[in-house]
């Protein structure tokens, strides 16, 4: 019986910390060079505003959208049409919308990568087709959007690259959305046509301005990098409102534990990297196109740079000063977007591996000396983890591993931590956190 006890912790140490060769793999398989070339191609469509020419093969929207297009038409046929292309547009009108010059199609560029197992299941990483000059509404001045946001746009086709040579248990979507300068009208649509067709969205990672290491206030910084996420879901009950008050929760909502996720993740593979969850929906008084699905109750964050130079966001090329203003070609770090493509392919992987997550967490333990845990089965999976963390602490810092769907943490009190349990495959990838959703009674 000693045997076994010692055979079963080891077990356990080997499950809680496991790696996989793949995902070191798929970071080194990552191109910095093929990154530079598509971000460069994108800036040398003169101007991708949202409402600029559509018809012109070398200019505007229209020529960038079909070279998306293009791009991940090819990526399909090199793994065997693994990718389904296409395109999703909804139509907006000047009337109503201050940002809109004229009425217009906003056109997203998809490419789905079915899962073999979860094909209903999808995980999603965006980039931002379009670019703007200083006013919004000045759809024919050049706009080359550089880091603004053709290096997320790049990182995207990028990691669509890199993944289709792998096969996964739930499908990820490669998207770029359209019309985010003007209204996040591309995030909006791509979330109701999902919402619609009864997608179920594990989370979207938008990638809005990976490419620049040298902020405004002169701080240089190739390591770090920014997960912005709310705290819980912009569509939640007055009643799930309400039990918050007194069961907790008030920082641990599906996009938080999405962030989380990340998170530990490059923590995990990529040690380098310094990930600093932020905890606001995104930038002070600003938005990107993560929120739209937050808005509809899916999970979303933002991946961007830690250190933004605002002189080469929204402005006119021109200089006043002796200060260069442009999102210009030669300010964008290449080998730093790589990273940060990297940050993403290896999370869509993790994420796209993962068995699903428990549908429901009870939790039980008022006025005991015990934490009582239970769950919901997940079909074909190893087993699960359950973590816990100070109330104060922004990571899941304990945790421990369990091949049953009940399981009681002994001399820990309920009031002084908060609780989640994942499901871990028999690949060892482990699914999203999910925050206790129950109450436990006796």
């Amino acid at each position: 019986m000693k045997n076994i006890s010692i055979l079963c912790f080891l077990f356990t140490a080997v499950v809680s910390g496991q790696t996989d060769s793949k995902i070191y793999d798929i970071i080194k398989a990552v191109s910095a060079d093929r990154i530079e070339s598509n971000i460069k191609t994108l800036t040398e469509f003169g101007t991708r505003n949202t409402f600029s020419d559509t018809i012109s093969h070398i200019r505007g929207i229209g020529a960038a959208r079909r070279w998306i297009k293009a791009e991940f038409e090819t990526i399909s046929k090199e793994c065997d049409t693994c990718l389904e292309v296409f395109y999703q547009k909804d139509f907006v009108t000047k009337e109503g919308n201050s940002r809109v010059p004229h009425d217009a199609w906003i056109v997203n560029v998809l490419a789905v990568q079915k899962g073999t197992k979860y094909p209903n299941k999808y995980v999603i990483m965006s980039g931002d087709i379009d670019s703007r000059a200083s006013d919004a509404m000045d759809f024919t001045t050049n706009a080359p959007g550089a880091n603004d946001n053709a290096s997320g746009m790049a990182g995207t086709i990028e990691a669509a690259r890199v993944l289709s040579a792998y096969s996964f248990e739930s499908s990820i979507i490669y998207v770029g959305l359209s019309g985010e300068e003007q209204g996040l009208f591309g995030g909006a649509g791509l979330a109701k046509y999902a919402k619609n067709r009864g997608w179920d969205i594990i989370g979207i990672l938008n990638n809005d301005m990976i490419g620049n290491i040298k902020g405004v206030d002169g701080v240089i910084d190739n390591r770090s990098f920014r997960i912005f996420s709310e705290p819980v879901p912009a569509n939640e009950t007055d009643r799930q409102r309400k039990l918050r008050r007194f069961y907790g929760g008030e920082v641990d909502g599906i996009s938080r534990q999405l962030a989380r996720y990340i998170h530990e993740k490059v923590r995990t593979y990529m040690p380098e990297m310094n990930p600093m969850m932020i905890y606001r929906l995104d930038r002070f008084g600003r938005g990107g196109h993560h929120r739209p699905f937050n808005d509809l109750g899916f999970a979303g964050i933002r991946i961007m740079e830690a250190h933004e130079n605002y002189t080469q966001q929204h402005q006119d090329i021109r200089i006043e000063n002796n200060i260069k203003y442009g999102d210009t070609f030669e300010h964008v770090n290449f080998k730093y977007a790589k990273k940060l493509t990297a940050v993403n392919a290896i999370n869509l992987a993790s994420l796209a591996w993962a068995p699903e997550a428990p549908k429901e967490v009870f939790i039980g333990g008022i006025v005991e000396a015990n934490v009582r845990l239970k769950w919901s089965e997940v079909k074909g999976v190893k087993g699960y983890k359950i973590y816990w963390r100070d109330t104060t602490s922004p990571t899941w810092d304990h945790s421990r591993y369990t091949e049953k769907t009940a399981f009681t943490l002994e001399g820990i009190v309920i009031d002084n931590f908060f609780f989640g349990v994942s499901a871990v495959g028999e690949n060892g990838h482990e699914s999203v956190v999910v925050f206790p959703n129950k109450i436990w009674r006796k």
